[in-house]
């Protein structure tokens, strides 16, 4: 039986011509086939410019952008998706959307992070974003996953490098290689690549490994946990935990309800066309 996945980004996919091409030639070789991978980014206008890393390295600005996954992920559930996937490091509203939604939830960055302590004893990650390290730390601590963490640093170079990198990545990969050292010195046994378009122009020129320690396509975990958490529910019934503060399940109508109230039933994610 086939999948649906809603991807939700934290960039305005129609911005991004290269990147979102990119991004959906990855999803086509990752995915199962008969997985189907629907892209949407931001709304249009939500930053002043192309860039979304000038807001969201702030918490308060980061935290209203979140509203948009939250709202997002009520969307998926309604339109019959078989899986909602926050495909960003910084994972917004991660724990509150999962909390929301019958269907799984998976985050970028959780799905990474478990997958990395399969392949090694610690994990480190690269971010172009310098004020990420705090969150991505603070992120590895709330998945129960702190002490096997080493760190996150810098990787050389901005979001602007990368976009401009896809077509002639060389000087790009080398930075981020010489920036895993660092790390594979301070003890990681698994590099992350931060961000998703880092990690898009990794693996799409097959940088698997650095001195023979492994980079996670993070990308790739969380499309294989999202197929994996719909394959567990169709063949058993798993679903999330629904007890307690942070998992308890509200009223749907009143879900609706409190997003109207906030008019964030209006907004709509920009949607790409699903990878085939």
């Amino acid at each position: 039986m086939s999948i649906r996945i809603w991807h939700q980004s934290f960039t305005v996919l129609s911005d991004l011509g290269p990147y979102s091409d990119a991004l959906r030639e990855h999803f086509r070789v990752v995915a199962r086939a008969d997985t189907e991978i629907i892209m949407h980014g931001m709304a249009q206008g939500t930053y002043r410019t192309h860039y979304p890393g000038d807001d969201i390295k702030y918490a308060s600005l980061q935290f209203l952008h979140g509203l948009q996954f939250l709202a997002a992920g009520v969307r998926a559930e309604e339109e019959g998706f078989d899986a909602y996937a926050i495909s960003t490091l910084p994972e917004p509203a991660l724990r509150e959307t999962r909390s929301l939604l019958d269907i799984p939830v998976v985050g970028y960055g959780e799905s990474a992070m478990l997958r990395a302590c399969q392949l090694g004893r610690r994990f480190g990650v690269l971010v172009f974003i310098d004020e990420l390290a705090e969150l991505v730390a603070d992120n590895a601590a709330r998945h129960g996953l702190g002490e096997r963490f080493v760190g996150a640093h810098h990787v050389g170079f901005r979001f602007a490098d990368v976009l401009e990198a896809f077509n002639e990545p060389s000087r790009l990969i080398a930075t981020f290689q010489d920036s895993s050292r660092r790390l594979i010195a301070q003890g990681a046994e698994v590099i992350i690549p931060g961000e998703a378009p880092l990690n898009v122009l990794l693996a799409r020129n097959g940088v698997r490994d650095v001195d023979g320690v492994p980079v996670l396509d993070s990308l790739a975990a969380w499309i294989k946990d999202a197929e994996l958490l719909v394959d567990l529910r169709r063949a058993s019934g798993l679903q999330a935990c629904r007890r307690g503060y942070f998992s308890a399940q509200p009223d749907k109508a009143r879900v609706r309800e409190v997003l109207a109230f906030y008019g964030l039933n209006t907004l709509h994610a920009t949607r790409g066309e699903p990878p085939g």
